[in-house]
Protein backbone atom coordinates (compact mmCIF):
# COMPACT_ATOMS: atom_id res chain seq x y z
CA UNK A 1 0.00 0.00 0.00
CA UNK A 2 0.86 3.19 -1.00
CA UNK A 3 0.87 6.56 1.55
CA UNK A 4 1.94 10.40 0.38
CA UNK A 5 3.12 11.42 4.38
CA UNK A 6 3.66 15.19 4.50
CA UNK A 7 6.58 16.06 6.32
CA UNK A 8 5.74 17.39 10.33
CA UNK A 9 8.76 16.01 12.86
CA UNK A 10 11.62 16.62 13.07
CA UNK A 11 12.59 13.20 12.94
CA UNK A 12 10.35 13.13 9.89
CA UNK A 13 12.52 15.94 8.24
CA UNK A 14 16.05 13.98 8.98
CA UNK A 15 14.85 11.08 6.59
CA UNK A 16 13.71 13.31 4.26
CA UNK A 17 17.15 15.37 4.15
CA UNK A 18 18.45 12.00 3.98
CA UNK A 19 16.85 9.85 1.79
CA UNK A 20 18.72 10.66 -1.39
CA UNK A 21 21.88 9.82 0.94
CA UNK A 22 20.23 6.09 1.61
CA UNK A 23 18.33 5.90 -2.28
CA UNK A 24 22.10 6.88 -3.90
CA UNK A 25 24.93 4.92 -1.42
CA UNK A 26 25.98 2.74 -4.36
CA UNK A 27 25.81 5.16 -7.06
CA UNK A 28 29.50 7.03 -7.26
CA UNK A 29 28.74 9.63 -9.29
CA UNK A 30 26.06 10.85 -6.26
CA UNK A 31 27.62 13.82 -4.11
CA UNK A 32 25.75 14.62 -1.06
CA UNK A 33 24.97 18.30 -0.09
CA UNK A 34 25.69 19.09 3.51
CA UNK A 35 22.97 17.62 5.74
CA UNK A 36 23.23 20.42 8.37
CA UNK A 37 22.57 23.36 5.59
CA UNK A 38 19.74 21.40 3.87
CA UNK A 39 18.30 20.83 7.08
CA UNK A 40 17.75 24.49 7.62
CA UNK A 41 16.23 25.23 4.23
CA UNK A 42 12.97 23.84 5.42
CA UNK A 43 13.07 25.58 8.72
CA UNK A 44 11.83 28.82 8.90
CA UNK A 45 14.10 29.97 11.74
CA UNK A 46 17.18 29.76 10.06
CA UNK A 47 15.55 30.21 6.34
CA UNK A 48 14.57 33.89 5.91
CA UNK A 49 12.93 33.06 2.24
CA UNK A 50 10.13 31.38 4.71
CA UNK A 51 9.24 35.09 4.58
CA UNK A 52 7.72 35.24 1.13
CA UNK A 53 7.78 31.62 0.43
CA UNK A 54 5.43 28.51 2.08
CA UNK A 55 6.95 25.43 1.59
CA UNK A 56 5.83 21.53 2.09
CA UNK A 57 7.61 18.80 1.71
CA UNK A 58 6.37 14.81 1.77
CA UNK A 59 7.45 11.59 2.09
CA UNK A 60 6.35 8.63 0.01
CA UNK A 61 5.98 5.21 2.04
CA UNK A 62 4.95 1.86 0.32
CA UNK A 63 4.46 -1.27 2.60
CA UNK A 64 6.23 0.50 5.26
CA UNK A 65 9.13 1.54 3.54
CA UNK A 66 10.27 5.07 2.46
CA UNK A 67 10.35 5.01 -1.80
CA UNK A 68 10.51 8.84 -2.42
CA UNK A 69 10.40 12.05 -1.41
CA UNK A 70 8.94 15.74 -3.22
CA UNK A 71 8.93 19.55 -2.07
CA UNK A 72 6.69 22.08 -2.80
CA UNK A 73 7.42 25.67 -2.55
CA UNK A 74 5.06 28.54 -3.24
CA UNK A 75 7.36 31.29 -4.09
CA UNK A 76 5.35 34.56 -3.38
CA UNK A 77 8.20 37.09 -4.54
CA UNK A 78 9.13 35.47 -7.65
CA UNK A 79 5.66 35.25 -8.92
CA UNK A 80 5.57 38.98 -8.11
CA UNK A 81 9.03 39.77 -10.14
CA UNK A 82 7.88 37.85 -12.63
CA UNK A 83 4.17 38.04 -13.14
CA UNK A 84 3.62 34.61 -12.94
CA UNK A 85 1.34 32.23 -11.46
CA UNK A 86 3.64 28.98 -10.55
CA UNK A 87 3.88 26.54 -7.77
CA UNK A 88 7.88 25.04 -7.44
CA UNK A 89 8.70 21.47 -7.00
CA UNK A 90 12.04 20.99 -5.56
CA UNK A 91 14.10 18.15 -3.87
CA UNK A 92 12.01 15.51 -5.81
CA UNK A 93 13.26 11.52 -5.73
CA UNK A 94 11.72 8.25 -6.02
CA UNK A 95 11.91 4.89 -6.99
CA UNK A 96 11.35 3.22 -10.41
CA UNK A 97 7.72 3.18 -10.26
CA UNK A 98 4.75 5.18 -11.94
CA UNK A 99 2.48 4.76 -8.97
CA UNK A 100 4.81 6.50 -6.70
CA UNK A 101 5.80 9.15 -8.82
CA UNK A 102 2.52 9.96 -9.43
CA UNK A 103 0.91 9.99 -6.36
CA UNK A 104 4.23 12.51 -5.10
CA UNK A 105 3.39 15.19 -8.47
CA UNK A 106 -0.37 14.57 -8.15
CA UNK A 107 0.10 15.95 -3.73
CA UNK A 108 2.22 18.59 -5.33
CA UNK A 109 -0.11 19.73 -7.90
CA UNK A 110 -3.32 19.61 -5.78
CA UNK A 111 -1.86 22.06 -3.21
CA UNK A 112 -0.91 23.96 -5.89
CA UNK A 113 -4.36 24.44 -7.56
CA UNK A 114 -5.38 24.77 -3.92
CA UNK A 115 -3.77 28.02 -3.80
CA UNK A 116 -4.38 29.04 -7.23
CA UNK A 117 -1.35 28.28 -8.85
CA UNK A 118 -1.45 27.90 -12.92
CA UNK A 119 1.78 26.25 -13.37
CA UNK A 120 4.00 23.76 -11.58
CA UNK A 121 7.83 24.21 -12.61
CA UNK A 122 10.85 23.04 -11.30
CA UNK A 123 13.06 21.21 -9.39
CA UNK A 124 13.92 24.76 -8.04
CA UNK A 125 15.09 25.61 -4.66
CA UNK A 126 13.81 28.66 -2.37
CA UNK A 127 16.13 30.88 -4.38
CA UNK A 128 18.77 30.96 -7.22
CA UNK A 129 21.64 29.83 -4.97
CA UNK A 130 20.26 26.41 -4.12
CA UNK A 131 19.85 23.34 -6.28
CA UNK A 132 18.00 23.62 -9.52
CA UNK A 133 17.50 21.67 -12.62
CA UNK A 134 16.89 17.86 -13.12
CA UNK A 135 19.97 15.99 -14.30
CA UNK A 136 19.30 15.03 -18.06
CA UNK A 137 22.31 14.38 -19.62
CA UNK A 138 25.73 13.21 -18.14
CA UNK A 139 24.66 10.57 -15.57
CA UNK A 140 28.32 8.85 -16.02
CA UNK A 141 29.89 11.92 -14.76
CA UNK A 142 30.27 13.04 -10.92
CA UNK A 143 28.10 15.48 -9.34
CA UNK A 144 28.60 18.52 -7.54
CA UNK A 145 27.49 18.89 -4.00
CA UNK A 146 25.37 22.06 -5.07
CA UNK A 147 23.92 20.18 -7.63
CA UNK A 148 21.06 17.85 -8.11
CA UNK A 149 22.47 13.67 -9.12
CA UNK A 150 19.29 11.80 -10.11
CA UNK A 151 18.13 8.44 -12.07
CA UNK A 152 17.85 8.58 -16.03
CA UNK A 153 14.38 7.14 -15.61
CA UNK A 154 13.22 10.28 -13.91
CA UNK A 155 12.61 12.87 -17.02
CA UNK A 156 10.80 9.48 -18.14
CA UNK A 157 8.35 9.78 -15.48
CA UNK A 158 7.68 13.88 -15.89
CA UNK A 159 7.16 13.26 -19.60
CA UNK A 160 4.48 10.42 -18.99
CA UNK A 161 3.11 12.89 -16.21
CA UNK A 162 2.62 16.12 -18.39
CA UNK A 163 5.92 18.04 -17.76
CA UNK A 164 8.00 19.40 -20.75
CA UNK A 165 10.96 21.38 -20.50
CA UNK A 166 11.35 24.98 -19.54
CA UNK A 167 15.14 25.80 -19.75
CA UNK A 168 17.87 23.86 -19.72
CA UNK A 169 21.33 24.59 -17.96
CA UNK A 170 24.44 23.10 -18.97
CA UNK A 171 27.81 22.49 -17.05
CA UNK A 172 31.15 22.03 -18.83
CA UNK A 173 34.45 20.93 -17.19
CA UNK A 174 37.60 23.14 -18.37
CA UNK A 175 40.95 22.67 -19.02
CA UNK A 176 43.37 25.32 -17.04
CA UNK A 177 45.16 27.24 -19.68
CA UNK A 178 48.80 26.74 -19.13
CA UNK A 179 51.43 29.24 -20.54
CA UNK A 180 50.47 29.28 -23.97
CA UNK A 181 48.46 31.71 -26.46
CA UNK A 182 45.27 31.42 -25.22
CA UNK A 183 46.74 32.86 -21.39
CA UNK A 184 49.17 35.06 -22.95
CA UNK A 185 45.95 36.85 -24.70
CA UNK A 186 43.84 36.90 -21.76
CA UNK A 187 46.88 38.70 -19.99
CA UNK A 188 47.49 41.30 -22.23
CA UNK A 189 43.62 41.93 -22.39
CA UNK A 190 43.42 42.22 -18.57
CA UNK A 191 46.51 44.51 -17.97
CA UNK A 192 44.97 47.11 -20.78
CA UNK A 193 41.11 46.51 -18.99
CA UNK A 194 42.88 47.12 -15.57
CA UNK A 195 44.71 50.31 -16.62
CA UNK A 196 42.02 52.23 -19.00
CA UNK A 197 39.14 51.70 -16.92
CA UNK A 198 41.35 52.13 -13.21
CA UNK A 199 40.65 48.56 -11.86
CA UNK A 200 41.98 46.60 -9.68
CA UNK A 201 41.98 43.19 -7.76
CA UNK A 202 41.11 43.46 -3.83
CA UNK A 203 44.20 41.29 -2.56
CA UNK A 204 44.09 39.49 0.15
CA UNK A 205 46.12 36.35 1.70
CA UNK A 206 44.22 35.02 3.97
CA UNK A 207 40.35 33.55 3.98
CA UNK A 208 39.55 36.21 6.36
CA UNK A 209 40.69 39.05 4.90
CA UNK A 210 37.97 39.02 2.05
CA UNK A 211 35.04 38.75 4.73
CA UNK A 212 33.81 42.01 4.77
CA UNK A 213 34.23 41.70 0.82
CA UNK A 214 31.06 38.98 1.44
CA UNK A 215 27.87 41.31 1.52
CA UNK A 216 29.25 43.27 -1.43
CA UNK A 217 29.36 40.19 -3.26
CA UNK A 218 26.06 39.07 -2.72
CA UNK A 219 24.64 42.92 -3.99
CA UNK A 220 26.87 42.40 -7.04
CA UNK A 221 25.09 38.99 -7.70
CA UNK A 222 21.55 40.48 -7.26
CA UNK A 223 22.81 43.00 -10.31
CA UNK A 224 24.47 40.52 -12.04
CA UNK A 225 21.53 37.71 -11.92
CA UNK A 226 18.92 39.47 -11.72
CA UNK A 227 17.51 38.86 -15.21
CA UNK A 228 18.09 34.95 -15.40
CA UNK A 229 15.23 32.83 -15.21
CA UNK A 230 13.12 32.40 -11.97
CA UNK A 231 15.59 34.90 -9.75
CA UNK A 232 14.79 36.94 -6.63
CA UNK A 233 16.79 39.59 -5.19
CA UNK A 234 18.45 38.78 -2.05
CA UNK A 235 17.54 40.63 1.09
CA UNK A 236 19.85 41.61 3.83
CA UNK A 237 19.10 38.62 5.67
CA UNK A 238 19.31 36.07 3.14
CA UNK A 239 22.89 37.38 2.08
CA UNK A 240 23.96 36.98 5.90
CA UNK A 241 22.76 33.38 5.83
CA UNK A 242 24.54 32.93 2.30
CA UNK A 243 27.80 34.46 3.25
CA UNK A 244 27.93 32.30 6.17
CA UNK A 245 27.57 29.30 3.87
CA UNK A 246 30.13 30.99 1.17
CA UNK A 247 32.74 32.20 3.42
CA UNK A 248 34.15 29.16 4.02
CA UNK A 249 34.89 27.88 0.98
CA UNK A 250 37.01 30.92 -0.61
CA UNK A 251 40.26 30.41 -1.19
CA UNK A 252 42.08 33.55 -2.23
CA UNK A 253 44.42 32.00 -5.02
CA UNK A 254 41.00 31.31 -6.73
CA UNK A 255 39.10 34.04 -6.09
CA UNK A 256 39.06 37.73 -7.39
CA UNK A 257 37.32 40.59 -6.40
CA UNK A 258 37.18 43.30 -9.00
CA UNK A 259 36.78 47.00 -7.49
CA UNK A 260 36.60 50.21 -9.38
CA UNK A 261 38.78 53.49 -8.49
CA UNK A 262 35.89 54.21 -5.62
CA UNK A 263 36.86 50.73 -4.32
CA UNK A 264 33.18 49.43 -5.24
CA UNK A 265 33.12 46.35 -6.67
CA UNK A 266 32.56 45.49 -10.50
CA UNK A 267 32.62 41.87 -10.92
CA UNK A 268 34.13 38.71 -9.31
CA UNK A 269 34.60 35.51 -9.45
CA UNK A 270 34.80 32.69 -6.55
CA UNK A 271 36.35 29.28 -7.06
CA UNK A 272 37.09 26.51 -4.08
CA UNK A 273 38.84 23.44 -4.41
CA UNK A 274 36.38 20.77 -4.88
CA UNK A 275 35.29 19.35 -1.92
CA UNK A 276 32.95 16.58 -3.56
CA UNK A 277 35.02 13.50 -2.40
CA UNK A 278 35.00 14.14 1.54
CA UNK A 279 31.16 14.94 1.26
CA UNK A 280 31.29 12.26 -0.56
CA UNK A 281 32.95 10.04 2.13
CA UNK A 282 31.40 11.73 5.41
CA UNK A 283 27.88 11.21 3.73
CA UNK A 284 27.17 14.65 3.99
CA UNK A 285 27.77 15.63 7.82
CA UNK A 286 30.59 17.49 8.48
CA UNK A 287 30.35 16.35 12.72
CA UNK A 288 32.10 14.08 14.39
CA UNK A 289 35.31 13.96 11.79
CA UNK A 290 33.68 15.19 8.11
CA UNK A 291 35.49 18.52 8.84
CA UNK A 292 38.61 16.53 8.44
CA UNK A 293 38.25 15.81 4.55
CA UNK A 294 36.95 18.93 4.12
CA UNK A 295 40.00 20.89 5.39
CA UNK A 296 42.33 18.46 2.98
CA UNK A 297 40.71 18.88 0.08
CA UNK A 298 40.07 22.75 0.68
CA UNK A 299 44.05 23.68 1.60
CA UNK A 300 46.38 20.55 1.57
CA UNK A 301 45.48 18.37 -1.76
CA UNK A 302 43.54 18.68 -5.08
CA UNK A 303 43.95 18.85 -9.11
CA UNK A 304 39.75 20.48 -9.57
CA UNK A 305 38.03 23.68 -8.38
CA UNK A 306 34.44 24.25 -8.51
CA UNK A 307 33.45 27.40 -9.89
CA UNK A 308 30.89 28.57 -7.40
CA UNK A 309 29.69 32.17 -8.94
CA UNK A 310 31.11 34.52 -11.81
CA UNK A 311 29.16 37.57 -12.60
CA UNK A 312 30.59 41.37 -13.95
CA UNK A 313 28.36 44.18 -13.84
CA UNK A 314 26.18 45.41 -16.74
CA UNK A 315 28.46 48.57 -16.99
CA UNK A 316 31.43 46.35 -17.06
CA UNK A 317 30.55 43.73 -19.27
CA UNK A 318 32.09 45.44 -22.22
CA UNK A 319 35.46 46.94 -20.67
CA UNK A 320 37.44 43.44 -20.10
CA UNK A 321 36.52 43.42 -15.98
CA UNK A 322 36.10 39.31 -16.73
CA UNK A 323 39.51 38.66 -18.08
CA UNK A 324 40.97 40.48 -15.21
CA UNK A 325 38.47 37.94 -12.77
CA UNK A 326 39.88 35.34 -15.67
CA UNK A 327 43.60 35.79 -15.25
CA UNK A 328 43.33 35.78 -11.43
CA UNK A 329 41.71 32.37 -11.70
CA UNK A 330 44.00 30.43 -13.58
CA UNK A 331 47.05 31.98 -11.94
CA UNK A 332 45.92 31.13 -8.36
CA UNK A 333 45.06 27.24 -10.62
CA UNK A 334 48.89 27.39 -11.70
CA UNK A 335 49.70 28.33 -8.25
CA UNK A 336 47.73 25.19 -6.59
CA UNK A 337 48.84 22.59 -8.97
CA UNK A 338 45.05 22.32 -10.42
CA UNK A 339 44.31 21.40 -13.49
CA UNK A 340 40.64 21.39 -14.38
CA UNK A 341 37.66 23.53 -13.56
CA UNK A 342 33.69 22.68 -13.02
CA UNK A 343 31.52 25.53 -14.20
CA UNK A 344 28.49 24.40 -12.28
CA UNK A 345 25.19 24.92 -14.28
CA UNK A 346 24.66 27.93 -16.62
CA UNK A 347 21.56 28.86 -17.97
CA UNK A 348 22.06 27.54 -21.78
CA UNK A 349 20.85 31.23 -23.47
CA UNK A 350 23.54 33.12 -20.76
CA UNK A 351 26.08 33.92 -23.36
CA UNK A 352 27.98 36.52 -21.54
CA UNK A 353 28.95 33.57 -18.95
CA UNK A 354 29.08 30.87 -21.62
CA UNK A 355 31.22 33.27 -23.64
CA UNK A 356 34.07 33.17 -20.46
CA UNK A 357 35.45 30.18 -21.55
CA UNK A 358 35.79 30.77 -25.61
CA UNK A 359 39.12 29.51 -26.67
CA UNK A 360 39.57 27.16 -23.53
CA UNK A 361 39.57 23.33 -24.10
CA UNK A 362 36.16 22.32 -22.45
CA UNK A 363 33.91 19.61 -22.58
CA UNK A 364 30.37 20.10 -22.38
CA UNK A 365 29.42 17.37 -19.87
CA UNK A 366 26.03 17.80 -18.21
CA UNK A 367 22.86 19.20 -19.24
CA UNK A 368 20.13 19.47 -16.41
CA UNK A 369 16.28 20.97 -17.28
CA UNK A 370 13.64 23.29 -15.26
CA UNK A 371 10.18 21.06 -16.44
CA UNK A 372 6.91 22.96 -16.56
CA UNK A 373 3.29 21.61 -16.30
CA UNK A 374 0.12 23.81 -17.01
CA UNK A 375 -3.19 22.98 -14.47
CA UNK A 376 -5.88 24.35 -16.53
Amino acid sequence: MLEIVEVKSKSQLKKFVDFPNVFYKDVPQFIPGTYADDLEDWNPKKNPAHAFCEARCFLAVKDGEIVGRIGAILNHKANEKWNTNRMRFTAVDFIDDDEVSAALFKTVETWAKEKGCEEIHGPLGFTDMDREGLLVEGFDRQSLFFTYYNHPYYQEHLARLGYEKDVDWIENLLTVPKDDETYERLSKFAELSAKKYNLHLAEAKHQWQFLPLIPAFFRLINVCYGGLYATTELNEDQIKRYAGKFAPLINPKVSAFVMDENNEMVALGVGAPSIDKALKKSNGRLLPFGWIGLLYSLFVKNDTIDLLLIGVHPDYQRCGANAIVMKKLIDGCHKMGITHAETGPTLELNSKVLSQWRGMEKVQHKRRRCFKKSLS
